[in-house]
């Protein structure tokens, strides 16, 4: 009875237009007063806890710092080095959007991060070169899952630790997943702008020069060495991801006011002010889902659910199949860090069984529950494409549609090719 009063009243609320963030906690409070043995400080908790984490601090910096490269200049040379770069390769700007959001993804470790720092400066440049608004935040939203799939990935550390398998190996292991899928991603969107505008945008653009190449290179060879600065401090073990966020907040500001001079300080505070605008909505639904899923848990749901698909087959194939339409559905309404810690240990039997490679099922797991960032009604990085393209929330969750149906395309062949995500691991750590 209990999960139908959360559910049931979770889609009410969203029927009658109540904020995501809002109809999860409105939901979970109803749901916490029906059960008699619980107070609602359990509620509060939820929330406080849900936030109060060290890794949510690269969202706020990568957040802050993405906003400062947009508004100083950084961004801008990206892009035109990708523009100049790809610029000509089938999809023309969509490609160098989720080839910026692969790059990114490196630096970031975070989904909803990626989106913001892409999102504010590609969205607008998108829709000034033809796009549909609402196509360009769904594309972003959908590329920004790579925050999660591409190391380093606080999401595979947490899989590690609960799997008990390699770290190292987990994040060589999802390298080539996280080519694959900016590949297909990049596929669909040149067959979509192929049949927008009835002409291969390749055709309309000449070739760069070596000298427009170098002249691109040399504006932006500071912009360029930002992913270096901070990917070295993280994979030389000098820094954090979450401390590194706080680095690329640090040299954007020295760039963007003091190099590029096109940031003044005086505009910091106004940059400020909305970068925790964009965050602070985005917190919200990461709490209340917290506090929504402790009550999920206690009613033992994903326990049921997995149980039941296991119960239903012992074929390896089939099990992975249902294990999958499981991880899709959770990842729908539970924060991905949540789903990881409750499902593992459950799945953990019944994948050594079957003797399916741990190391491989972390990737797919961490991606089919990435693609949760982008189905509604949860939808974190859904909701941050929205923030910061000004888009309203029904017209990009109508067309992330098809962008699901790409991923899950995507999931299937990572899935079922077990040799796309273990050979760098098999090549260079020797395991297997």
């Amino acid at each position: 009875m209990t999960s139908l009063i959360l559910f049931l009243s979770f889609f009410v609320m969203l029927l009658i237009g109540v904020p995501i963030g809002i109809a999860l906690g409105s939901a979970s409070l109803v749901a916490i007063i029906y059960i008699p043995f619980l107070k609602p400080d359990l509620y509060a908790l939820g929330l406080v806890s849900g936030i109060n984490s060290f890794t949510l601090i690269a969202v706020v910096l990568f957040t802050l710092a993405g906003n400062v490269m947009s508004k100083g200049g950084i961004s801008k040379r990206l892009i035109a080095v990708a523009d100049t770069l790809f610029g000509r390769a089938p999809g023309d700007l969509g490609t160098v959007t989720i080839m910026a959001c692969l790059f990114f993804a490196a630096i970031s470790g975070t989904g909803s991060a990626t989106v913001a720092a892409v999102g504010l400066a590609m969205i607008p440049a998108l829709v000034k070169r033809g796009y549909d608004r609402a196509y360009a935040g769904a594309m972003v939203a959908s590329a920004g899952g790579l925050g999660v799939m591409i190391p380093p990935s606080v999401v595979m550390i947490v899989y590690a630790v609960a799997a008990g398998v390699s770290v190292t190996a987990l994040f060589m292991a999802g390298i080539l997943p996280g080519l694959v899928i900016a590949l297909t991603l990049m596929t669909y969107n040149y067959f979509y702008r192929k049949q927008a505008t009835q002409a291969s945008m390749t055709e309309l653009r000449p070739a760069p020069t070596w000298k427009e190449i170098f002249h691109v290179l040399n504006e932006a060879k500071l912009a360029l060495i930002m992913p270096v600065v901070i990917l070295g401090g993280i994979y030389g073990g000098i820094v954090t991801p979450t401390e590194s966020s706080a680095v690329a907040v640090v040299y954007a500001l020295v760039v963007s006011c003091l190099v590029y001079r096109e940031l003044p300080f005086k505009a910091l505070p106004k940059i400020m002010l909305e970068s925790a605008m964009l965050v602070s909505a985005v917190l919200v639904i990461i709490g209340a889902s917290v506090a929504f899923g402790r009550i999920i848990a206690l009613e033992k749901i994903p326990t049921e659910l997995a149980q039941f698909v296991l119960s239903i087959t012992e074929n390896k194939y089939l099990v992975l199949v249902a294990i999958l339409v499981l991880l899709l559905i959770i990842g729908t309404f539970l924060e991905t860090l949540a789903s990881i810690v409750i499902l593992t240990p459950v799945l953990l039997p019944v994948l050594t069984k079957l003797q399916v490679d741990l190391v491989h099922f972390g990737i797919v797991m961490i991606v089919a529950l990435a693609i949760g960032f982008v189905t509604p009604p949860l939808g974190a990085n859904l909701f941050m494409a929205a923030q910061v393209g000004e888009i309203p929330f029904e017209r990009i969750a109508r067309r992330i549609l098809p962008w699901v149906c790409v991923l899950i395309g995507a999931l299937l062949i990572i899935t079922f090719v077990p040799g796309i995500s273990l050979f760098l691991p098999t090549l260079f750590l020797g395991y297997g």
